[in-house]
Parts: structure tokens; sequence; C-alpha cells
């Protein structure tokens, strides 16, 4: 245990919820929306927002800054979370946040309803939102986030101000695990954070999640550490592995893949999203390049339908090393 964590009594926290940034100008990566919502939140002029962008790139750290920032300490009486995603239903949207908006309040011109993944709601929900959005427009303010915009019906859409919040840099995911590990007392390598940078990919969720699992363990958080607790494939490795394929040696190439799915216990979609990481490390032509994505995406496609991931696996390999036979003869 860390000298921080003793110093609280030993507790054990989750460091995701500890270091969450508590004011908007405290959210790292994404300044210019930022920038934008913290000139909403100082008129208290707040529109319906729809927050759209990849997992863990403060979405969510946002909307509760935004509540902070307009409510001060009491932000919670006014703000109701709800996952979409573990609550799809359109009960969900005419009981919890209809009795939400109809609930008297004061001190404030509105409440606010973030909807987490909003993406996951039915149609007929999202039609039951767009309803509510109209009905209570007076006393409260909604607050979208999704993945994917293309998911959320137009009507809705129209209806909010979008902010499309991009990965986040290396550097800033650099920086934030480098001030945890020293809040907590953890010593974190420099390829230590190397490794969770291209573990997290942008997600500083994942970054965050990753640097707490390697730093249970004894002694310090190096590469090592990250990518066995994480369960990650080494970039070298799958480099090696297609470097194999691309050499026409096929069974090379297999040896490498049955050591990754079976010694180290990577999924399948796993392999899939670091392969599609790296195919610009690989120094190809932008022809075989374009022939590689396009195969990646076709055994992408096949696991996310059900098939079974060593045979679409050994597969793509096959056929990059076919391929590359059949060029040179």
């Amino acid at each position: 245990m860390s000298e921080a964590a003793q110093s609280r009594g030993g507790r054990e926290e989750i460091w995701l919820e500890t270091y969450r940034p508590q004011a908007l100008s405290k959210v790292v990566g994404q300044e210019a929306i930022v920038e934008r919502l913290q000139h909403y939140v100082d008129s208290k002029d707040l529109p319906n927002m729809l927050f759209a962008g990849p997992a863990g790139v403060g979405k969510t750290t946002s909307a509760i800054a935004i509540a902070r920032g307009l409510y001060g300490e009491a932000w919670e009486e006014h703000f109701l979370e709800l996952n979409a995603s573990d609550e799809r239903g359109i009960d969900v949207i005419r009981d919890r946040v209809k009795s939400f908006a109809r609930t008297s309040f004061g001190g404030a011109n509105y409440r606010l309803i973030f909807l987490d993944e909003a993406d996951a709601l039915t149609s007929d929900a999202q039609a039951a939102l767009r309803r509510t959005m109209e009905q209570f427009s007076n006393n409260v303010r909604f607050i979208l986030s999704c993945n994917y915009s293309s998911q959320i019906i137009d009507p809705i859409q129209s209806r909010c101000t979008v902010f499309r919040f991009s990965p986040l840099s290396e550097t800033a995911i650099a920086q934030q695990v480098r001030h945890i590990a020293a809040e907590e007392g953890i010593e974190l390598t420099d390829d230590g954070v190397d490794a969770l940078v291209y573990v997290a990919g942008g997600d500083m969720r994942a970054a965050i999640n990753g640097l707490q699992a390697a730093a249970v363990a004894e002694g310090a958080v190096d590469e090592e550490a990250v990518f066995e607790i994480t369960s990650t494939a080494r970039p070298e490795e799958i480099e090696a592995m297609v470097t194999r394929a691309l050499d026409g040696d096929f069974t090379a190439a297999r040896s490498r893949l049955d050591r990754l799915l079976t010694e180290e216990g990577i999924a399948g979609g796993d392999v899939i999203d670091q392969l599609h990481r790296s195919v610009w490390e690989f120094d190809l032509d932008d022809e075989a390049a374009v022939r590689l994505l396009d195969r990646i995406g076709e055994a992408d496609y096949r696991i996310t339908s059900g098939a079974n991931e060593r045979i679409q696996l050994e597969a793509l390999l096959a056929s990059v090393a076919l391929d590359t036979t059949g060029s040179r003869g």
C-alpha cells in the first residue's frame, strides 16, 4: 500500500473517482470544448447538450463539473445521472426522468439530467425522451452522452448543442498518470508511462485503471507490470507476428499468435485492435497497407458476428502470407 493511501487511513479508493476533476478548468485534453462549456456555466444559461466521442475522454467528468459549477455544494440535489445501457426501456424515460423533472426545487432555474450512453436507448425510448425534453423545457436541461451520435434520432440532435470529444493526447494521459503516481507514492518508470499510454489508446479511464491495477503488486510500475496486468500484447510482439506473415512464413506467424492467445490469454478482439493500431508501423507501401486493413476489418466483423477468434486470426495471417508469397512468385 502506498504512503498516501496509508495516510488516508488505509482505506481502498477507486483512483478514477479520487482524481476525477471537480471543475471544468481541470478537465484535460479538451480545451476548446471546456472553454465553450465554461461560458455556459458562467452565464447560467445552459442549452440541452449532446456529448459524443469515445470512452474515457471526459464526457461524464464534464457533465458532473457543469453541475458543480452551476449548483455548488448542492449539485447532487439538482443532478440526475442515468446509464441508458443499463436502463434502456421506455419506462425509464416515462418514470424516472419525468419524476425528477416534475419534482419541486428551489435555488435554481432548472435541474440537470445526464443520460449516459444514450445511443443504447431504443427508438421508442428516444421518442419518449424527445417528448419529455419538450414538455419540461422550462425547468430541466438534458446532457446526453454517446459514443456514436449517428445512433441518436435527428429530432433529439436538433434540440441539442453537439460537442464532439476527441481521444486524449499521449501527453495529457502521461501527465495525469505521473501526477497520480506521485500523489500515491508509486514508483512509475518511464517505460511504464509509455506502456500505460499505449494501453489507453486515448482513454484516460483505461490508463488510470491500469495504473491502479499494476500498483497493487510490489515494486515499481514498469512496462512488464502494465502489459501483464492489462492482458495486452507488447507492440513488438504484434509487429513480430505480422512481420513473419509478411515474410511469407505463416508457420512462424501462427506460432506467435498461438502464444498470445494461449500463454498470455489475450482475447482475439484485442489482438485485432492492436493489429489495427500497428498497421502503419510495418513500413508497408500504401497498397499493401490497404490490403492489410481490409483483411483486419473483415476478421473484426466476423469475430464480432460470433465467428471463432482463432480461426479468423489464423485466416488473416494466412491471407497475408499467401499474398506475399504469391506476389513474389
